[in-house]
């Protein structure tokens, strides 16, 4: 072909090209963005996704998707035998019955939960890491998950206490949407904490110790053991006055049903259960920031829910100068008589201002956090969410971190835990294991990775650590090997904590003994059967590698004989089932 003409059918070609990209714009509307599904990464996502994209976007680089073709058929109800394998990696097409999924239908008033959309890539804001990884457009930071350690070499596991929640929501709802959830979006401490475990409270004190281990029903080489502590409960009428100021993200990202208006009908929810000695204060963010409503009595519920009703959604995401705008309202009213804290509520994207990463916000707030400002982080919506950064601002911020899915999920955190929220009973509550080596050969902490603590920065009360609110449980669990002949002391559990306005710690020890140990599993009391089913079922979806042979047909089991008339529990079993299902068809590549 000569040269001329060559060149010809090349023009040819790409003007063909060119048309059809035009062509397939402007019947949509909306521009192509993502990556194709040859760059996703495999591990993440287990199933086609079909989610709307969020609505109006500031700019057109935010402007969502085409819509996605329908998924696939799910997989029946009955199951084909689970393989003896850690999680498999995603098939082709596995979608399970999204019905069943999420246990029948929303009750009045329930926000139905928004599909995830297509998986791609966003700019990821800078959280001082690169361990920060985007999946389906949602954010997330992955962390190694703790390997076995020899005791031998290092007797001592330090970490800092962990009451967030987050990711057991986040997880719960890809799996009620008929999705795996990525990896890096589970976290071992939060999938156990979601849950409430009957320990005695103390009678004095901030809070008691519950020490418990028996085998596993994985490795017959192997125990579990558990370290609970029970916060101090404080009613209603008892904790001290609150000043909340509501930050609400206002922005275009924010337009969706289970975005900005879920997030109004928590905060009426929060409000329905303050104090009469209690204020709120209303602030929102998009393009700048606004103060909506001065403090006002809780009691004032038509001035509170008329502000509320005026937030509507449109604009960019100034998330650092609104963070910035809340901190200086809640410091007016810190004191030591009164609960002043921030509650955010956003999906944590952050695309305008100043200070767009946790490290520049915290920077810039950080006088206020002394003052003794706590924050909450609350967070919505998918397929643009950034959890790396509301887990990080709830961490720094001396606080908590919630997802809310829907109201049934709003009134769990601000009816039901609101007291253990604001009301913190322990503060920098530090977790120090000493393993006897002539009793412990291995062990590994289950999670807690992002709460590492260096062992010798336990008595360094100057080092930041969690907080233990009212009446809340903290479970931690460890896997460990006994040696052969196994003295009667295994451990010695150690916890520093600090009066919430106090700035010198407090130490206390709990030896861990062989009287601890229940002979088999069966033995052991029902909070610690469905602790470990619900920590193996998180390192499995997780595919930690101590975790790989272990069954999800073993936690669901261990689950089911757990579940102790509890609705979350019971809830939890049925998730376990959709999980599996999933499992399966992705290992068949269905």
């Amino acid at each position: 072909m000569s040269p001329f003409f060559s060149k010809r059918r090349v023009s040819f070609v790409s003007g063909a090209l060119l048309c059809a990209s035009l062509v397939s714009a402007c019947s949509s509307m909306e521009p192509a963005q993502g990556v194709t599904r040859g760059e996703l990464r495999p591990q993440a996502v287990a199933t086609t996704q079909n989610a709307p994209a969020d609505e109006a976007k500031v700019d057109r680089a935010e402007l969502p998707p085409p819509p996605p073709s329908t998924p696939a058929a799910a997989p029946t109800a009955r199951m084909a035998p689970e393989p003896e394998m850690r999680r498999a990696a995603p098939g082709k097409k596995s979608m399970a019955a999204l019905g069943a999924a999420s246990g029948g239908a929303l009750a009045m008033g329930e926000v139905a939960p928004m599909p995830v959309q297509q998986p791609k890539e966003k700019s990821k804001l800078e959280l001082g890491d690169d361990k920060n990884v985007a999946e389906g457009g949602n954010t997330f930071e992955a962390y190694k998950a703790n390997a076995f350690t020899e005791t031998a070499k290092d007797n001592l596991s330090t970490f800092a206490a962990d009451v967030d929640t987050a990711s057991y929501s986040m997880a719960r709802r890809y799996l009620q949407q008929g999705q795996l959830p990525p990896t890096q979006a589970v976290r071992v401490e939060e999938f156990v904490n979601y849950f409430k475990y009957r320990y005695t409270p103390p009678e004095d004190g901030a809070f008691t110790v519950h020490l418990e281990g028996a085998p596993s029903p994985f490795n017959a080489r192997r125990q579990f053991v558990r370290v609970g502590v029970q916060g101090k409960v404080v009613s209603r009428s008892q904790r001290k006055p609150a000043h909340l100021v509501f930050l609400v993200d206002t922005s275009g990202s924010m337009a969706s049903s289970d975005k900005l208006p879920l997030a109004i009908e928590s905060i009426k929810v929060a409000v329905k259960n303050l104090n009469e000695n209690d204020t709120v204060a209303l602030v929102t963010y998009a393009g700048s920031t606004r103060d909506v409503l001065p403090p006002t009595p809780a009691t004032d519920v038509k001035k509170i829910h008329a502000a509320l009703d005026t937030l509507v959604a449109g604009g960019g995401t100034a998330m650092g100068s609104g963070m910035e705008a809340a901190y200086k309202h809640a410091v007016k009213k810190a004191a030591g008589g009164v609960v002043s804290r921030v509650v955010v509520l956003t999906d944590g994207d952050a695309n305008i201002g100043p200070n767009l990463s946790p490290k520049a916000m915290l920077a810039s707030i950080e006088k206020y956090v002394a003052e003794g400002v706590t924050l909450t982080t609350v967070g919505f919506g998918m397929g643009n969410y950034h959890d790396s950064l509301m887990e990080q601002l709830a961490d720094k911020g001396n606080g908590n971190s919630f997802y809310v899915d829907s109201m049934k999920e709003a009134r769990k955190v601000f009816e039901t835990q609101l007291t253990g929220t604001l009301e913190v009973i322990a503060k920098d509550v530090k977790f120090q294991v000493e393993f006897n080596p002539k009793a412990v050969s291995r062990y590994r902490l289950m999670g807690y990775e992002n709460r590492d603590i260096a062992d010798k920065d336990f008595r360094d009360d100057k080092v930041d650590a969690g907080e233990i609110g009212a009446g809340h449980t903290v479970t931690a669990l460890y896997e460990v090997e006994l040696t052969g002949d196994a003295p009667q002391e295994l451990a010695t559990v150690r916890i520093r904590a600090k009066a919430p306005n106090g700035t010198e710690a407090k130490e206390q020890a709990f030896p861990l003994t062989r009287a601890n140990l229940k002979p088999s599993m069966e033995a052991a009391s029902t909070d610690f059967r469905f602790a470990v089913a619900v920590a193996a079922t998180a390192d499995i979806l997780r595919a930690a590698p101590a975790a790989e042979g272990w069954s999800l047909a073993t936690t669901q089991k261990l689950a089911e004989g757990a579940v102790a008339g509890d609705a979350d529990r019971t809830e939890f079993v049925r998730l376990i089932g959709q999980a599996r299902a999933l499992t399966t068809a992705s290992a068949s590549g269905r």
